[in-house]
């Protein structure tokens, strides 16, 4: 990924910079905030870890960020101090980790980073979309509510989640057993999916074998973990997801927290 580090302290920017490329990402260090938003024009930016000090208005800072890069940049803010993460996500920005920088923290953010913006591309990846169908709505229709969901997280800190369920063997299940019987999986737990969402719950295709939930105005994370482990239960006890000559069925149970992009829950469950 291309990372830049914006930090008037050169030695905390050149050890984080040191530690990133070690893990092979293109690095760029400015320590003047108007010099690196003005070259963010020019170039394109995965990850801006920014400290704004002295100055106390990060969300001014965040927001130039936004407004002068073209794709969604990940923004992790850095400081001395203790910030509660809703406020750093309410200033627009993804993430925070306090100074001086724990190394292994930051493997910890640029993992989350990682997993946030292959999101996006992948659900705003425009070459193929899913039509609505049965309740499940468009790929496409699902992105405009996903990115809205992302920006109403970093305006007004509402917490939203995305719930990914798919076919983990969708594959090895059309190499094997024929196409029909993996369309019939894909089809079967579209159907069992919109079954059991909350009517507030949208749900869209995100993939030929991927249905994703967006999980709105949440009360707390537990919320969020609550549902995706009800969905895992109730789908174990699924047994019409196959057809009765078809093999097993791998299901992936994925949440991942919004604007964060870390993985809350990972679970894989099989279906004899």
């Amino acid at each position: 990924m291309k990372i830049l580090i914006i930090d008037r302290d050169q030695l905390s920017s050149q050890l984080l910079a040191g530690r990133l490329k070690e893990q092979n990402h293109e690095v760029f260090e400015q320590q003047i905030k108007n010099d690196a938003i003005e070259s963010l024009a020019s170039q394109h930016v995965d990850v801006v870890f920014v400290d704004p000090s002295p100055m106390k208005d990060v969300r001014a800072i965040a927001l130039n960020i936004r407004r002068t890069i073209r794709s969604y940049p990940y923004i992790i803010f850095m400081s001395v101090e203790n910030i509660e993460l809703e406020q750093v996500v309410e200033a627009g920005c993804n993430d925070f980790i306090q100074k001086p920088l724990d190394l292994s923290a930051v493997e910890e953010k640029i993992k989350n980073a990682k997993n946030m913006l292959n999101m996006i591309n992948r659900i705003n990846d425009s070459s193929e979309d899913f039509p609505s169908a049965g309740g499940v709505i468009a790929k496409s229709a699902f992105n405009q509510l996903f990115l809205s969901a992302i920006d109403r997280g970093t305006r007004y800190n509402e917490r939203s989640y995305v719930l990914s369920i798919g076919i983990e063997n969708y594959h090895e299940i059309k190499s094997l057993d024929g196409a029909y019987n993996a369309e019939y999986a894909a089809s079967k737990l579209a159907y069992h999916l919109v079954r059991l969402r909350r009517q507030s719950d949208v749900i869209g295709q995100t993939g030929p074998h991927e249905y994703s939930l967006l999980l709105q105005r949440t009360q707390n994370e537990n919320e969020a973990l609550e549902a995706a482990k009800r969905f895992a239960s109730t789908l174990e006890e699924i047994e019409d997801l196959r057809p009765v000559e078809g093999g097993d069925v791998r299901i992936y149970v994925n949440l991942t927290d919004l604007p964060m992009g870390k993985l809350t829950y990972e679970y894989v469950l099989t279906v004899k």
